[in-house]
């Protein structure tokens, strides 16, 4: 018996094809030319309460450099990187010179903003891209804060100047594989060797780690049983820094896998302001209020978005704007952008008072993200099959806001901390059951 030849895959395959199969795809300005895509962003439309009026005169000269770059710079090319998954490293130079990286940082080459000035630039980064959001949060309010804060002298002045030009690069690592959301019970360790410290450990999620020149981690000190923080340089014997592969959100940021055998830090690059975990918080807490922020930009850029293309685009002989439905989300949308910044703006003047606590930081930071939830939703609905396009901003949005909701603390997480301060009652473990319980 004669069994018949199959066919190879590439033979089914070029059978399956047609003559034009392979034509590269229509720019979508030509696909669908009755909405300008976010390539060319929309003005923004979002501040219907004029909460421009609370800003200082430099926060509102900040506001308006920074918006003018990721309009200009950034929106032309952020579909293109986001759909590849890859960080455009062209921009870098340009996010430098707008000098806001080190934000409330005071010399050392830093801009020295306060800390609404430094917020509001990132909302108008996130407004046209949360990945460069991310970036410089990363870079900027965590690891160069953490130098700011918790470094010695020669370290400000040795690191310092150059991150805040963006000539280097850092990142921060904290979250492991195994403690994300309790952080404090990390197992990275630091032994103390003659003149430095071995690391030994993984980190995981940590964002510009793949190409980082500086890496501030944490490690818990064999001999004190307490967290203690230390600086890395790119490349030191014993460091790999791998890419997180097929994220859905924040798809530009190098979020990586850091793996530490046996990595000799100097004692010259032991952090000496981390002494436990508890160190951490006076740089969780600006990175908390900052990371409030993000989801006012996100939620901005959408509305904005929303907005514009319901008054291009025409269903029924009328603008998708004359349908009352489609009037009521997106004010729905604007009532929470109002409601958002104002709980931003008023977050940033506790903080600079003096008076915020951590409760009030996570109330800040879990809450707008949820409202920026709804906000984002409801533009995917707006835009219809649009939703669901990168090139339109909002569907790209939507997966961006995802990973804001995550980190720096679970919304779940967060609204315990704030129920921890209003009650007096920590909830983060689970009670401890009797022996003779029921349950």
């Amino acid at each position: 018996m004669k069994v018949p030849a199959t066919k190879t895959q590439e033979e089914m395959y070029k059978e399956a094809k047609s003559s034009y199969f392979d034509l590269p795809a229509l720019d979508v300005s030509i696909a669908f030319p009755q909405a300008t895509p976010a390539s060319v962003f929309p003005p923004c439309t979002s501040d219907y309460y004029q909460l421009d009026d609370l800003l200082t005169p430099e926060e509102k000269a900040i506001k308006v450099k920074v918006r003018e770059c990721m309009e200009k710079d950034i929106a032309p090319i952020m579909t293109e990187y986001w759909e590849k998954a890859e960080f455009p490293f062209e921009v870098i130079p340009k996010l430098g010179a707008l000098h806001i990286s080190g934000g409330t940082i005071k010399g050392y080459g830093c801009p020295g903003l306060s800390i609404t000035g430094s917020a509001v630039a990132l909302a108008e980064i996130t407004r046209v891209d949360a990945s460069c959001g991310t970036f410089i949060l990363v870079h900027s309010s965590l690891a160069m804060l953490t130098i700011g804060l918790c470094g010695s002298e020669m370290q400000k002045q040795k690191y310092l100047p150059s991150l805040a030009e963006l000539s280097t690069v850092a990142c921060w690592g904290l979250t492991e594989p195994d403690y994300g959301s309790d952080a404090s019970a990390l197992r990275t360790i630091a032994r103390k060797v003659e003149g430095g410290w071995i690391l030994e450990g993984q980190k995981r999620w940590i964002g510009n780690s793949t190409f980082a020149d500086v890496l501030v981690i944490f490690a818990r000190n064999t001999a004190t049983n307490q967290i203690n923080g230390f600086i890395v340089k790119k490349d030191a014997p014993g460091l790999q820094a791998t890419k997180i592969e097929n994220k859905t959100g924040l798809r530009m940021v190098q979020n990586g896998d850091i793996f530490l055998k046996k990595v000799f830090v100097p004692d010259e690059d032991r952090l000496p302001g981390v002494n436990s975990f508890k160190d951490t918080n006076k740089v969780l807490a600006v990175s908390r209020v900052m990371v409030t922020w993000m989801p006012i930009g996100i939620a901005m850029g959408v509305y904005d978005m929303c907005h514009r293309y319901l008054k291009e685009r025409t269903q029924f002989g009328a603008p998708l704007a004359a349908f009352q439905i489609n009037q009521q989300k997106l004010v729905q949308m604007l009532s929470n952008i109002q409601a958002m910044l104002l709980v931003g703006w008023r977050l940033c003047k506790l903080y600079e008072s003096g008076k915020m606590t951590p409760g009030q930081a996570s109330l800040g930071k879990s809450w707008n993200t949820l409202r920026a939830r709804e906000t984002v939703s409801l533009g995917r609905e707006l835009l219809g099959g649009n939703g669901i396009l990168s090139d339109f901003l909002v569907a790209k949005a939507f997966c961006d806001l995802e990973p804001i909701y995550t980190f720096e603390g679970t919304y779940d997480i967060n609204t315990l901390v704030t129920g921890r301060e209003i009650t007096g009652l920590p909830s983060f473990k689970p009670a401890t059951l009797r022996p003779n319980s029921r349950l």
